[in-house]
């Protein structure tokens, strides 16, 4: 698992494959809250900090699970 203190508000969270899940609103304990303007919801969702393989030089937030999977395993709030 990555250090979660190098996950930025506003970075973008990817899947494995590369494709978008979502835009970190903030970190919250040992998730991830990803922003509810980008839900196709309107809804707060967290991912799980044990999904995060690693933060790019970019900032950009890559998950260890493909994007469609990861979205399975979001909790909503």
């Amino acid at each position: 698992m990555t250090n979660l203190d190098q996950v930025q508000k506003h970075a973008e969270v990817i899947g494995a494959d590369g494709i978008h899940v979502g835009i970190v609103d903030h970190v919250s304990g040992d998730r991830i809250k990803l922003a509810k303007k980008d839900s196709p919801d309107g809804h707060h969702h967290y991912i799980d900090g044990g999904l995060v393989s690693g933060v790019e030089a970019n900032g950009v937030v890559r998950l260890s699970a493909n994007a469609d999977v990861a979205v399975t395993l979001e909790t909503r709030h």
